[in-house]
């Protein structure tokens, strides 16, 4: 059903610590339920939670295991700040549209840190300013534009001069937006608590389960699985992030990129001041954030192409690429990379997602192209197709749904 994907390769920064361990069975017989969600990433874990908490009954399979797919390699800078600059959005998608898209996206992080905050889940989560820094996408001049076009849309941001980027960072750059109630968290941590607190309200796992077929009907959908056992349920979820390419799926901008980070060892007095979130108004673009003990992951290097073995076979040399260019950006840092991993992740041309019921399948939903925004995408995606299948319509649906 799905194009197989090696998500990533090397050991994440992630696997230094410890997550709650998720149990899941052995899928031995038939069995139905309100609604079954293949995968069980934090696309799923989120998803799953929602709808238990909606009064549904859950199934969640997965291929591998809980966590063990794209989620533990990313950077987990949990951000509300689309890919796509506003003021470039609002000559793709119209300015309407793309001020919708910012606000909900700024929704989506504010949510998904409250709910955290409600279940209780320890994922080291903190609070973080983000620095965008000016770039070959956008210059100086472009960023006070930037920084204009998001006032406007109610959503506040500050732009800094080169010598006040040097006094809140320490960075050497031509100009800088400053914005802040970001997050920063432990991902693992996350999926692994969201899908115990779904176990906590019955939901049930099985792992490892793999999908080869689904079929919708007008009253219920069938999911058949490689060992033979079927799953029938009210409706279904593809919350197989980076390899949803079904036949199911309309044809679509969305595809699969190659990106690449490292980690450094704790040094937490050699850190920037503030600790924020940076990024750059590049392409492709640096990212970089800190850990709880002081570490520093760092990404970047995206390139577009989706053969694993390429992909693999650069890490040593985009490592030494990425450690480079943090060093340029904080001298004082150790950057020599105590973890470095690769990892494939879906894009589209807007940087907005598709999620949404798939058109012609009423009973089958599903979420792609998340871009730089995962965690953030992840959490409008719980919302949209929580509430579609709850039987309301979720106010921003169109801004991400799949063509028709």
């Amino acid at each position: 059903m799905t194009r197989k994907l090696d998500l990533r390769t090397g050991r994440p920064v992630w696997y230094a610590y410890r997550a709650p361990s998720v149990p899941a069975g052995r899928l031995t017989r038939d069995i139905k339920t309100d609604v079954a969600i293949i995968g069980m990433g934090i696309s799923g874990a989120l998803i799953a939670e929602a709808l238990v908490d909606a009064g549904h009954a859950v199934v969640c399979i997965d291929r591998r295991g809980p966590l063990l797919g794209s989620t533990a390699a990313t950077t987990a800078l949990v951000q509300f700040e689309i890919d796509q600059p506003l003021s470039k959005l609002s000559h793709l998608i119209g300015r309407e549209r793309a001020e919708r898209a910012w606000r909900r996206s700024r929704l989506a992080v504010m949510n998904l840190r409250a709910r955290i905050g409600e279940l209780g889940i320890r994922c080291n989560i903190e609070s973080r300013s983000s620095l965008y820094l000016a770039g070959d996408v956008l210059d100086a001049p472009a960023l006070r534009d930037e920084a204009e076009a998001r006032r406007l849309a109610g959503i506040h941001a500050t732009y800094l001069s080169t010598s006040e980027v040097q006094d809140q960072s320490g960075i050497r750059r031509q100009g800088a937006i400053i914005s802040h109630d970001n997050l920063a968290l432990d991902p693992r941590k996350l999926t692994a608590g969201l899908l115990r607190k779904a176990l906590e309200r019955k939901a049930r796992f099985y792992a490892p389960v793999e999908a080869v077929s689904v079929k919708a009907g007008r009253e219920e959908a069938v999911v058949t699985t490689a060992d033979g056992p079927t799953i029938t349920a009210d409706h279904v979820v593809l919350a197989t992030g980076y390899e949803l390419v079904a036949d199911l799926i309309p044809a679509t901008d969305h595809k699969i990129i190659s990106t690449w980070a490292i980690a450094t060892k704790p040094q937490k007095q050699a850190l920037w001041p503030g600790k924020h979130l940076i990024w750059e108004a590049s392409d492709p673009y640096l990212y970089l954030r800190a850990t709880v003990d002081g570490r520093v992951i760092c990404g970047g290097e995206d390139e577009d192409f989706t053969d694993e073995v390429r992909r693999d076979a650069l890490i040593a040399e985009k490592s030494d690429r990425i450690s480079a260019k943090l060093k340029r950006l904080f001298p004082r840092l150790d950057t020599k990379p105590a973890f470095a991993w690769a990892g494939s992740f879906g894009t589209t041309p807007t940087g907005l997602p598709y999620i949404g019921t798939v058109p012609g399948h009423p009973r089958i939903h599903a979420a792609m192209g998340y871009g730089g925004n995962g965690i953030t995408y992840s959490r409008i995606a719980a919302e949209i197709v929580s509430a579609a299948i709850s039987g309301h319509r979720d106010a921003d649906t169109d801004l991400f749904a799949f063509p028709r």
